[in-house]
């Protein structure tokens, strides 16, 4: 690489990806002042430094065809006391979280930022429980960042308090459409499916996988038992948003998903190989190769000979032969639900009763908003949709 103008491509290539400076600094490691003087010429790092920065940049390529990311985090924390819990591990201020007096799982309240939930149990064996489903994951990533905080960071803080992993989602995302659902779910039906589940006696009868066709979810295909520690869910991921926003089918950024769903020590034990290798592709495809693998049957020989299908073998040499570190996409805190809710069940009617006050030279839709007065919860609501992010979140301490 031309040492005059590897800094102008490492710029060029950060801003081709969309990808900040602060983000890149903070999956490096370093400062985002510091990047900036890399990118104007001003520093010169070592070598080790810059095929780092690359290959750190390479990772958010939004032309890779697969990427890895957090789906759902649950960790239960033993203490009855959510004040820690929100201050000293997701760093962010407890005034901010609005404070409701119920919650799910037996927990008595929670206290909630957008998707991002802590459920609190007056119970110690219950303590606190976070919660992040799919877009809490992408909120938090959203704090992290301006935390110039990693998900390595944030594990590290919930092994310091002794938290237990209760379930961690890791999505594998085909933006290219290398796996074919429909095909993976006729695979099973016909014994080309090979697991060490123990329940996969019950494959044959088809009582292990199911092929679910929801009108919301496409093609959906469940791989191990939903009770046990570890099963993998397989659904056609653009199918889903078509449904849900519209988007088309060939529009869509995602053709498919490939979950790994892992509870209490299995998801634990994922938790500490992410952070022992940062190498996502390696701790999911470690997961998949042991448990399952699809084959073609060949009626000469052994079920156990059967060769590796070569779509799947493809599927499998993309995640492991190439590194594939945590992507993250944070998102902020956004009413866009509820909008959407508007939209469909309350707005028709809204423009209903508005023109009729026209007609009739009335003001009852004028007079209803003036005297509506807006509860404790949506004055929350309204603070943390309108305040900036840096006033929600912890400062840093002197030695972070």
């Amino acid at each position: 690489m031309n040492q005059e103008t590897w800094y102008q491509q490492l710029r060029e290539k950060r801003m081709e990806y969309g990808v900040s400076q602060n983000k890149l600094a903070v999956h490096v490691g370093i400062s985002r002042q510091y990047i900036s003087e890399i990118e104007t010429g001003k520093v010169t790092p070592t070598q080790t430094l810059q095929n780092t920065l690359f290959n750190v940049l390479e990772q958010f390529n939004p032309d890779a065809p697969l990427e890895i990311l957090f789906d759902y985090v649950r960790i239960r924390f033993l203490t009855t006391n959510p004040k820690p819990v929100i201050e000293e591990i997701l760093k962010l201020k407890m005034e901010y979280m609005l404070h409701e007096d119920y919650a799910f799982y037996s927990y008595l309240e929670q206290y909630v930022f957008g998707d991002i939930v802590v459920m609190v149990s007056p119970d110690e064996d219950k303590g606190c429980l976070l919660e992040l489903k799919g877009k809490g994951c992408r909120q938090f990533e959203n704090f992290l960042l301006a935390q110039q905080r990693t998900w390595f960071d944030f594990f590290m803080d919930v092994f310091r308090v002794g938290g237990v992993f209760k379930r961690i989602d890791l999505a594998i995302n085909d933006k290219t459409g290398i796996l074919d659902i429909p095909f993976l779910t006729q695979k099973c039906r016909n014994e080309e499916c090979i697991s060490v589940f123990r329940s996969f006696k019950s494959y044959r009868s088809g009582e292990l996988v199911q092929s679910e066709e929801k009108p919301d979810m496409g093609n959906t295909l469940y791989i191990g038992s939903l009770k046990s520690d570890v099963y993998f869910c397989a659904y056609e991921k653009n199918y889903e948003q078509y449904v849900k926003h519209g988007t088309s089918l060939e529009d869509t950024d995602i053709k498919n998903r490939f979950e790994i769903r892992l509870k209490n020590d299995r998801a634990y034990h994922a938790v500490v190989d992410l952070m022992t290798y940062e190498d996502a592709g390696r701790t999911a495809f470690s997961i998949i190769n042991r448990y399952i693998r699809f084959v073609d049957k060949d009626e000469k020989k052994r079920r156990s000979s059967w060769k590796m299908n070569k779509e799947w073998q493809r599927f499998l040499d993309l995640g492991e032969n190439r590194k594939i570190s945590l992507t993250t996409k944070p998102e902020p805190y956004t009413f866009d639900k509820t909008l959407r809710w508007l939209a469909h069940q309350v707005a028709p009617t809204w423009k209903l009763a508005t023109k009729i006050d026209e007609l009739n030279q009335t003001s009852v839709i004028k007079d209803m908003l003036e005297q509506t007065e807006l509860s404790k919860r949506h004055q929350k609501i309204l603070m943390q949709q309108t305040i900036p992010i840096k006033k929600v979140i912890q400062p840093q301490s002197d030695n972070e």
